[in-house]
């Protein structure tokens, strides 16, 4: 390459990573009004920890997996109305028991929060059903034989969960009573066909909560997964109820067990440790390149410095939750990323000793070194995703971090370090 384009091209890449740390520079864009603000983990803004408890009871034992990770995500729909950073929805179990264990970074109104999460509707259709008839030896105040039977709504399998869109209507022009229009998925509308058709004649269920809304008479066999729910609420509750079902119905009953919260002041400390943890291994690694490689440690620590600002960067960009294992697997990443020079330089010192000019020897380093520099990244991003994809809460953080780190590690170490070199060594 031309030196006139190598540097431009160098000058590009520098206007690029100034741009880039300043972007990710925080207490410079603290006072601009609707600039992105870093997302930071529950470890690092402090916030509160709710843990629910999940009530399965009326859960067939084959469905309860499905059922747990469908509240799960209504859950985390839910949640992310609250406009806290990045909340973290999970599922824990302790004491045998299944448990929804929920983190609210900086949440401006915890209460709130907590109570909209535990007001979220669980609906369901339940069926009347008769009990057997009283034993012959149970009588009357007449002394003789009542034979009568009792009846009580049984649960059925068709719930919230099915629901796929609820809406506001009214019955017919000039009626000022609302009711509840709702739209079951496929699955739900089958359960719904079959569940009318079993009880024409009869009354239907519809209860919210455990409490009964009403139990309209079955004229027949109902296909479409339709359904209308009416009752004597205010226009004002039959609107709570359809953003509730439309946000999510639950699958399954919840109750909040227990809330933890961590103080911001712990989370900024915390914050601040991990910052001069990072600074203190990235100068430490930049030292160690200048002392032992010395004129191409120069380069290394030039193009380690380009590196953090650019995954920064990327970082807010994205944005990734930043937590302390976030960090950590950013800082693991910068070892990787000087681990990628290190084969560079080693290969081209290889080449000097074999006789080679200066200008080819390095040429001929890259060339060797990036064999071994992609299939160790590769191993490593492989590694990272595979975190990623089957493990959750921090061990996701920390292998977001690092694989986006890696990403741009190979960038750094390839196309910045190269230029470098291409633009100031000479024969």
């Amino acid at each position: 390459m031309a030196r006139p384009r190598l540097i431009g091209v160098l000058a590009l890449l520098i206007v690029l990573s100034v741009l880039a740390g300043i972007f990710s520079y925080e207490p410079l864009w603290n006072k601009v009004s609707g600039f992105r603000p870093w997302a930071l983990g529950l470890d690092l803004s402090g916030g509160t920890v709710l843990t629910y408890a999940i009530d399965l009871s009326n859960v067939s034992a084959p469905d309860r997996a499905s059922v747990v990770e469908g509240l799960r995500d209504v859950i985390e729909r839910r949640v992310n109305l609250f406009g806290v950073q990045e909340p973290r929805v999970y599922l824990a179990r302790a004491g045998g028991e299944d448990r929804l264990v929920v983190e609210l970074a900086g949440a401006k109104d915890v209460g709130a929060a907590a109570r909209e999460i535990g007001a979220t509707p669980f609906l369901e259709f339940r069926e009347l059903k008769e009990t057997e008839p009283a034993r012959p030896d149970d009588v009357g105040p007449s002394g003789a034989g009542n034979g009568t039977t009792t009846a009580a709504f049984v649960a059925t399998p068709l719930n919230g969960r099915y629901v796929k869109a609820a809406q506001v209507g009214f019955a017919a022009a000039g009626v000022r009573t609302p009711q509840i229009n709702l739209q079951f998925n496929d699955e739900g509308a089958a359960l719904f066909e079959r569940l009318t058709e079993a009880n024409i004649g009869r009354p239907l269920g519809i209860f919210l909560d455990g409490e009964l809304l009403e139990a309209p008479t079955v004229q027949g066999k109902i296909p479409g997964g339709t359904a209308v729910i009416t009752g004597s609420y205010t226009l004002e509750e039959a609107r709570a109820f359809v953003e509730r079902f439309n946000a999510g119905a639950l699958p399954a009953p919840i109750s909040l067990i227990h809330q933890e919260t961590i103080s911001p002041d712990f989370g900024a400390d915390s914050l601040a440790k991990a910052v001069f943890a990072g600074a203190l291994g990235t100068l430490a690694v930049v030292l160690f390149m200048l002392v032992y490689y010395r004129g191409f440690g120069v380069f290394a620590a030039v193009a380690l410095l380009m590196y953090v600002a650019l995954t920064l960067a990327v970082f807010k960009l994205v944005p990734v939750t930043m937590t302390l294992a976030g960090i950590a697997g950013f800082i693991l990443s910068i070892g990787m990323a000087v681990d990628a020079n290190i084969l560079v330089f080693e290969r081209t010192k290889e080449e000097l000793r074999r006789g080679l000019a200066r200008v080819d020897a390095i040429e001929e380093g890259f060339k060797r070194a990036w064999t071994s520099i992609r299939d160790s990244n590769i191993s490593t991003m492989i590694t990272a995703a595979v975190l990623y994809t089957f493990t959750s809460s921090f061990v996701q953080g920390f292998a977001l971090a690092l694989f986006i780190g890696v990403v741009v590690s190979m960038f750094s170490a390839i196309t910045v370090t190269r230029t470098l070199m291409r633009t100031f060594v000479r024969d």
